[in-house]
């Protein structure tokens, strides 16, 4: 039997996600990066043993690149699926990574997938194809980047059933340090310590704050024998923030967790 993906719980969203997909619904996760909506997904695709294609959605993604296009071969043109009509056609979990960066026009390739039709009309092809029961619509976003030029229609929002997800409580997050990487649970504790500080600062311009997957990062760095200070700086700090005297101020608050 396959394990499935480590994922803690914090509420209600197994069992939403379950009703979801038994029921046919769409389902969009908000949240800040790094709090556990990707893994959330791969946990529930392993759950519910469909298969799971995943698009890491970006500026320069195209309808196309979703729902398919024509290709040139040595015996002439043919068509290959995009990740979102492979979905359709044979059954599993589409979901897209950070939707709202994707272009506009893309999104509205959802929306007859995404309301009581469930179907994907594929223009170049002719085809109009229908979901199957095991095919599911998942969508992510982080509504912190959320402004004028990059957000979700109301018409494409109100597809969606909708959960929104945040960082883990200290107790719930020291636990998955400890299931993600093993590690034992005063390091556990003493990182989890180092993010709540991180995330409380209000005087240094960070764009983000420190996610629940770069703690994993660091306790990852510091089982395997790496030192703990260069660990939660490789994994904490410099992937924070460039500016020298911020990477200085967080490295007082590290120094002063491990009494260096």
């Amino acid at each position: 039997m396959t394990e499935l993906p480590f994922y803690e719980p914090s509420g209600n969203e197994i069992s939403l996600f379950e009703h979801a997909f038994q029921q046919r619904l769409p389902l969009l996760i908000k949240g800040p990066t790094g709090c556990g909506k990707t893994r959330f997904v791969s946990h529930m695709a392993a759950r519910l043993k469909l298969p799971l294609y995943t698009v890491a959605c970006h500026d320069d993604l195209t309808a196309a690149d979703l729902v398919g296009r024509h290709l040139i071969s040595d015996s002439g043109t043919y068509w290959s699926d995009g990740p979102l009509t492979r979905a359709v056609r044979e059954g599993g979990i589409c979901y897209l990574d950070e939707v709202v960066e994707a272009r506009k026009d893309t999104t509205v390739v959802l929306h007859p997938l995404a309301d009581d039709r469930r179907i994907l009309p594929i223009d170049r092809t002719g085809e109009t194809l229908e979901a199957p029961a095991n095919f599911m619509l998942v969508v992510s976003y982080n509504p912190g980047y959320q402004n004028l030029m990059k957000g979700l229609k109301p018409s494409t929002r109100q597809r969606f059933v909708s959960m929104r997800f945040d960082f883990p409580g200290a107790e719930r997050e020291i636990s998955i340090l400890i299931g993600e990487t093993g590690c034992d649970a005063d390091l556990a504790k003493r990182l989890v310590g180092i993010g709540k500080a991180f995330r409380a600062l209000k005087d240094r311009d960070l764009e983000e704050v420190a996610s629940t997957r770069l703690l994993v990062y660091a306790a990852t760095l510091i089982k395997s024998g790496f030192d703990v200070t260069a660990a939660c700086r490789a994994a904490l700090v410099e992937s924070l923030t460039d500016d020298e005297e911020t990477v200085e101020a967080l490295m007082e608050i590290v120094n002063a967790t491990f009494g260096r």
